[in-house]
């Protein structure tokens, strides 16, 4: 495993981070609270077995029990062996006292007296608003004096003006985590608030290395563009970790062949390992994805369960197969979803809680009456 100094931090972090969202269920749903106990504690503890020393969680992970789950794997004397974050929910937090209420709730589900990043989740101008307005920063400063939290940070889903006004408005933050793949280059933090966030000291997480899947799995118009002999994961996370601005990322991995073949690339990783010739194929791919019509879902699950028994997530992954694969292809598919998209009642409830800022009240219209209309020949 090769290992990365961490922003001003002072810690040395594995170049790949385990992400306890995407975690094996027995019910086969992603993201669901029916989780593989067992299976999930397993890969955890063999990631770390083979160097991993960062476990992300989130408070509403696995309907809540992403953190338990974290913390029984972390027994064992697993957890001197790693750095845990977990993030606080800030849509949860209606008064002051609910930051600390929350964080000793966290810190027992993970059963430990400390964590050694907490963020607050998925920051975005208005939540960025909430923070201040109930003084969380302050709160967050506190809880790191008690010792109950290292070091202080944010993910963040929103545009990169957002992410400098955050970054400038608090001298305390240690690290930031963004969304960032060779696909959002502009999009969100981006290139830009890479480079802002790395010259200010910050250590910077990468999330969704594999926008949700779907650069692990490269449509056939994006695999003619790979080298030959590359993996689609490979390829993403050589990009990424190609960039000296770039801390560790995350992968929310579910199965041993997938925490295997991650833990391979990560051992050969290092700065400036893509070679010159190799970057222009990056914006090519980038340029097909730009041209196909593509839901930019990264299947959180965030905006699950919909009141009305849409499954959002499987409905873009459906729609998305249109522009990869054709309608006729995709069909199968959405044909196999228990929850399509003509449940949608625009109520709009996902779309306060989608850190993409999908507009799914107009989206699953389009959708449904895509799927209605007669097949490709």
């Amino acid at each position: 495993m090769q290992y990365r100094k961490f922003g001003r931090t002072g810690c040395e972090i594995s170049a790949l981070g385990f992400g306890a969202m995407r975690l094996p269920t027995r019910d086969g749903k992603p993201g669901s609270a029916e989780m593989d106990e067992e299976e999930a504690i397993r890969l955890i503890r063999y990631a770390i077995d083979y160097g991993v020393n960062y476990v992300d969680t989130a408070y509403n992970y696995h309907g809540g029990q992403s953190e338990v789950l974290v913390g029984k794997a972390l027994a064992d004397g697993y957890r001197e062996k790693t750095y845990l974050a977990t993030k606080s929910p800030v849509w949860k937090l209606e008064k002051p006292e609910d930051f600390d209420l929350c964080l000793e709730e966290q810190l027992a589900k993970l059963q430990t007296d400390h964590l050694d990043f907490y963020l607050f989740h998925a920051l975005n101008r208005e939540r960025w608003e909430k923070v201040k307005k109930l003084g969380l920063c302050e709160r967050m400063r506190a809880a790191k004096k008690a010792g109950k939290i290292r070091f202080m940070g944010f993910s963040f889903h929103d545009d990169v003006s957002a992410f400098k006004e955050i970054i400038d408005a608090c001298p305390d933050w240690d690290f930031c985590q963004i969304q960032h793949n060779y696909i959002d280059t502009h999009n969100q933090a981006g290139n830009e608030g890479l480079a802002y966030a790395a010259a200010r000291g910050l250590g910077v997480i990468i999330m969704e290395p594999l926008l949700g899947g779907r650069l692990a799995a490269a449509p056939p118009q994006v695999a003619k563009v790979l080298p030959e002999g590359r993996s689609a994961v490979k390829w993403a996370f050589d990009y990424l970790w190609d960039k000296p601005e770039v801390g560790f990322l995350l992968s929310g991995m579910g199965s041993e062949a997938m925490v295997r073949e991650n833990i391979a690339y990560a051992d050969e990783s290092h700065a400036g390992m893509v070679p010159a010739e190799e970057r222009p194929l990056y914006e090519k791919a980038r340029e097909i994805f730009q041209t196909m019509a593509i839901v930019p879902c990264t299947k959180c699950s965030y905006c699950m369960p919909c009141p009305f028994g849409v499954d959002i997530p499987a409905v873009y992954d459906a729609y998305n197969k249109t522009a990869s694969l054709g309608l006729k292809k995709a069909r199968p598919v959405y044909e196999e979803i228990k929850g399509k998209a003509d449940l949608c009642r625009k109520c709009k409830a996902c779309e306060k809680l989608c850190p993409q800022h999908i507009r799914s009240s107009e989206l699953m219209e389009e959708i449904a009456e895509t799927f209605r209309e007669k097949a490709e020949p």
